[in-house]
């Protein structure tokens, strides 16, 4: 109504209470506003996000302030991943049966994170229902937008009081920049009485003149930067963030659209958001309502609804991932274990119940217990489940934790050592082709010392015998007679090469046959498996028989 009589007189009007974010220049010529809520539902936003909450549930008045300034919340809570669970309109005339109401119904839903974007309410009635029905309590979170703030600054010393029913609540304010001329302005303030009357109204001549000099206007005041965007919305100067604790405005932080949250002020502000990484934001430490310090999860399990039923294998082999405790509902091993520990990172409680799945006599049917998460017999499933194609088709799994597969099992040879285990090493030919180079090698050698050599001479006998015993004892390092020819210290030489794989292949592949045990089956692979007529044992309600008669 009054942006329409300031469009008649032509007089430009300035509002520091219109910050719906729908209004627009276009229709409004000589209506400016105050920081749009865009900016404001931006920093909310980024608040909600900065603790890790997915849902949100949204109190508003019912009115254009309220439902598009929830809007820009929701836009906003879209970019963040998260989202407005559930709407809640109060009358713009509200009373506490409303409220009592509304509260009351919100018990049957699941986020307890409440953002509250009302008018300005110096009784507080929201927080003070919202304490009688035991909901200011570290299960709750309170985060509310500017209006809180515009109550508690018009507050007396005498209302200070009223402060101890939202202790924990975290809300945003507008940020000035604490200067000298603002400590006088409100010095002044407080001491000024304001009188006024109105006289005629008529149509202000100059209107077009003074909205050009407005448009165009590019200062520092007392509370920062007054400058207006393309959109004749005054650029957004940033948002405090405060806590109410211990009866007292505690500032926790600040947002601005070029940096986020942060415990430093905001310096340079522009009027379009640069993009700022979520492990930049900082705050500090907010004290919660029921003067808790860890952050609350945001999430609870609404009264009328059931916990998840987790179904579980009652397996009777490999019980140490998962068994049942001689029926005693008490479920436990490795893939428990996992299911714990990865609950705890939930941000929120969810309450469960294991729920065995067959009878413990024998292994059950995964495929089955499978089918049954995807009728909702079970809400989910833990255990040592594979995750092979048609299961993936008609559930989703986490992240495998555990390596799976097919293994072959066959039996090996366990053959006693006999007393002549130490020919095994060598096959009859290959101790017949040693035994020839020995031979080989002695005569090459007498053939190239008996001339020059005296070991090499004497009798025939002792002839023979000098030229076999330096040909076996090189084996051993143990012969006494030396080369003297150039030729027989080459083939010297070679011999002591070919001795020294011979004996390094015998070492080894003895050492082999008695200590390696030995495979006693043709199988050696899946080709070899699927070729043979062997019968094969696999464990019952595992993956491996549907996998082997249907991918291979």
């Amino acid at each position: 109504m009054i942006s329409q009589i300031a469009n008649g007189l032509q007089v430009p009007l300035i509002s520091y209470a219109a910050t719906d974010p729908t209004l627009s220049a276009l229709q409004f010529p000589y209506f400016r506003t105050t920081q749009s809520d865009s900016y404001q539902m931006a920093a909310m936003a980024d608040l909600i996000d900065f603790y890790g909450w997915k849902e949100v549930i949204a109190i508003f008045v019912d009115d254009d302030y309220g439902r598009n300034g929830i809007s820009a919340l929701d836009d906003e809570l879209t970019k963040k991943m998260s989202k407005i669970s559930y709407k809640l309109p109060l009358p713009p005339q509200f009373d506490l049966s409303d409220i009592a109401d509304m509260l009351n119904k919100t018990k049957l839903f699941g986020p307890r994170v409440y953002v509250l974007h009302l008018n300005p309410d110096p009784g507080l009635r929201v927080f003070s229902i919202a304490q009688n029905l035991q909901m200011m309590t570290s299960n709750y979170v309170w985060p509310v937008t500017d209006w809180l703030c515009a109550t508690l600054d018009s507050f007396s010393p005498e209302n200070q009081a009223s402060l101890k029913i939202i202790e924990g609540v975290v809300g945003l304010r507008q940020h000035t920049p604490q200067t000298i001329q603002k400590k006088a302005f409100v010095s002044r303030w407080r001491k000024m009485q304001q009188n006024g009357l109105l006289g005629k109204l008529r149509v202000f001549d100059g209107g077009k003149l003074l909205l050009k000099i407005l448009s165009q206007i590019n200062f520092t005041g007392l509370t920062g930067r007054v400058h207006f965007n393309a959109d004749k919305n005054l650029v957004c100067g940033g948002y405090d963030v405060i806590n109410i604790a211990q009866m007292a405005i505690r500032r926790v932080g600040y947002w601005s659209n070029n940096s986020g949250l942060s415990v430093l002020p905001p310096k340079t502000l522009k009027a379009e958001q640069i993009s700022y990484s979520h492990i930049d934001q900082k705050l500090e430490n907010v004290i919660w309502p029921g003067r808790k310090t860890e952050k609350p999860r945001g999430w609870e399990l609404a009264n009328d609804e059931r916990p998840l039923r987790i179904g579980v294998p009652k397996t009777a082999s490999f019980i140490e991932f998962v068994t049942e405790l001689n029926n005693s509902h008490n479920v436990q091993g490795y893939c428990i274990d996992v299911f714990i520990e990865a609950q705890k990172l939930v941000p929120y409680d969810i309450p469960y119940r294991f729920e065995p799945f067959e009878d413990g006599r024998s292994n059950p049917s995964y495929d089955e217990l499978v089918r049954m998460v995807s009728d909702n017999v079970f809400d989910a499933a833990v255990g040592d489940i594979a995750i092979v194609t048609n299961r993936t088709k008609i559930v989703d799994f986490t992240q495998p934790y555990a390596a799976t597969g097919l293994v072959i099992v066959t039996p090996i040879s366990n053959s006693k050592s006999s007393a002549w285990v130490f020919l095994k090493p060598f096959t009859v030919e290959l101790w017949c082709v040693t035994a020839a180079s020995f031979v080989i090698i002695a005569i090459v050698i007498w053939i190239l010392e008996h001339r020059v050599n005296d070991a090499f001479r004497g009798p025939p006998r002792r002839q023979l015998t000098t030229m076999f015993l330096f040909s076996f004892s090189t084996l051993f390092k143990t012969n006494q007679e030396d080369t003297v020819s150039a030729l027989g210290r080459m083939v010297m030489v070679v011999w002591l090469f070919l001795l020294l794989v011979i004996t390094s292949s015998y070492t080894a592949s003895l050492t082999s046959i008695l200590t390696v045990q030995q495979l006693s089956s043709s199988i050696t692979g899946i080709d070899s498996l699927i070729a043979s007529n062997w019968p094969i044992g696999y464990q019952v309600g595992s993956f491996a028989y549907g996998y082997m008669t249907d991918s291979l």
